[in-house]
C-alpha cells in the first residue's frame, strides 16, 4: 500500500542476534515451490544507508535478499531505499515478503507474517518492513547449521544426551521427509545408552515444505520430567561405575572377559521386564532391548568398540550388540546368556538377522 510521506516511521529492533549473514539464500524458490533463476543473484550483504536499520537496494534480489537480512537480524521493523529501481514497487515488495515468509527456511520456521508500506521521494522509493515472529529469540539463536540429512543423528544425539525438548536445525542438502528424520532420531537414542529412559515421542517438522535447504524442528516429548530423568541418568552411570572400577586397570586386551565375567551378577534378565538400561542394572529387570543397551553402556564406559544392533530373532525384533574386539567381530545377547559371545557364524545359525547381514 502506497502513502503520502509525514514523519519518519519509529525502529522498533529486538536485540541483534548472533545469526550471521551465512544464513541467507544462495538463491531463490517461487512461490509455487518450482526454483527459478534470477539475472542478479542475491547480495552476500546489503548495502547499509545512512543507519543500520535502512539498507539499499535496486533490484529485485537486492530487495529480498534485504527483507531476509531484517529476519536474520531479528528486527521489527527496518527500511529499503529503492533506488534507479525498473520493476513494480508495489507487486515486488509484495512478492519478496511472501517469498521470505514462505519459502526462505528462515522466514518459514520464524516469521508470522511480514507487513511492507512505502513512500515515494522523487525517483526514491522507502520501503518500510515489518515483522512479526512466530519464535522466540532464544529459539531462533539456537538454531545449528549442518549439512546432509545423515547429519542430523549426532544433532539429535547431543539433545537426547540432554533430554533437550526441543531441537532446530538447519540443513543444507536436506533429503528425505519427516518419517526419514524420526527414524535418525531413533537411531539416535540407541547411541546414548546412559540417557535411554525411555523413547520420547517425536514430532517433525520442516520449513519450508520443499526445497533441499529446510529448517528440520524437532520436538521431543520424554516419558519422565527432565530432572527425575536426569536423576535416573546420574544413579545408572554411577552403578555402572562399580561395576567397571575393577576392570579399567586391566590391560585392553583382557577387558572383554573381564566384563563379560561381571555382567553375570550385574544385570538382571527378564523376557517381559522393561526396556532401559536403568531396568537392567537397578530396576526389576530388562528384557533383550534394555539389556542391549546397558551392555552399550559398559562397553562404552570400557572404551571397547560396541554397539547396539536392532535385527531379529525367529522373525521377531531383537536388540543384541555387536562388539569388535582385535581383529574380531564378535556378538552378545545377554537376553540369551550373560557369559557368552559368538561369532558371525553362530549368530547366522542360531537365526538371528540383521541388516548388513552377509557383508
Amino acid at each position: 500500500m502506497k502513502k503520502e510521506r509525514g514523519a519518519g516511521p519509529v525502529k522498533k529492533w529486538i536485540p541483534v542476534l548472533a545469526l550471521s549473514l551465512a544464513l541467507l539464500l544462495p538463491g531463490c524458490v517461487s512461490l509455487n515451490g518450482l526454483a527459478y533463476t534470477v539475472v542478479e543473484p542475491h547480495a552476500e550483504h546489503p548495502v547499509l544507508g545512512e543507519d543500520s536499520s535502512t539498507i539499499k537496494a535496486s533490484t529485485y534480489s537486492e530487495l529480498v535478499n534485504g527483507v531476509l537480512f531484517f529476519i536474520t537480524q531479528g528486527m521489527e521493523e527496518g527500511v529499503i531505499q529503492l533506488t534507479d529501481y525498473k520493476g513494480d514497487v508495489k507487486e515486488d515488495l509484495n512478492r519478496a515478503c511472501l517469498e521470505v515468509a514462505k519459502d526462505d527456511p528462515l522466514g518459514a520456521y520464524a516469521v508470522d507474517f511480514i507487513k511492507n508500506d512505502y513512500t515515494t521521494i522523487l525517483t526514491t522509493y522507502e520501503a518500510t518492513i515489518t515483522v512479526s515472529y512466530r519464535r522466540t529469540l532464544e529459539q531462533i539463536g539456537s538454531l545449528v547449521n549442518i549439512t546432509g540429512t545423515s547429519a542430523i543423528q549426532d544433532e539429535a544425539a547431543q539433545a537426547l544426551a540432554a533430554f533437550q525438548p526441543e531441537l532446530a536445525l538447519r540443513v543444507g542438502y536436506f533429503t528425505g521427509d519427516a518419517e526419514a528424520v524420526k527414524e535418525q532420531v531413533r537411531r539416535a537414542y540407541y547411541t546414548v545408552p546412559a540417557a535411554a529412559l525411555g523413547m520420547p515421542a517425536c514430532t517433525v517438522a520442516l520449513y519450508p515444505d520443499t526445497g533441499s535447504q529446510r529448517i528440520v524442528e524437532i520436538l521431543l516429548d520424554y516419558p519422565q520430567e527432565s530432572a527425575a530423568l536426569r536423576r535416573q541418568s546420574q544413579e545408572l552411570q554411577a552403578q555402572a561405575e562399580s561395576i567397571l572400577a575393577p576392570i579399567r586397570h586391566q590391560i585392553e586386551s583382557r577387558r572383554l572377559d573381564l566384563l563379560m565375567d561381571a555382567v553375570v551378577g550385574a544385570v538382571k534378565v527378564d523376557p517381559h521386564g522393561g526396556t532401559t538400561p536403568w531396568d537392567a542394572l537397578l530396576g526389576e529387570g530388562a528384557n533383550h532391548e534394555g539389556l542391549a543397551l546397558a551392555f552399550q553402556l559398559l562397553c562404552d564406559g570400557l572404551g571397547l568398540d560396541c554397539t547396539v544392533v536392532e535385527g531379529s530373532l525367529a522373525g521377531e525384533p531383537r536388540f543384541f550388540n555387536q562388539v569388535v574386539h582385535g581383529r574380531s567381530t564378535l556378538w552378545v545377547d545377554l537376553s540369551r546368556s550373560t557369559s557368552q559371545t559368538f561369532s558371525t557364524t553362530q549368530m547366522t545359525e542360531l537365526g538371528y538377522q540383521w541388516e548388513g547381514q552377509g557383508q
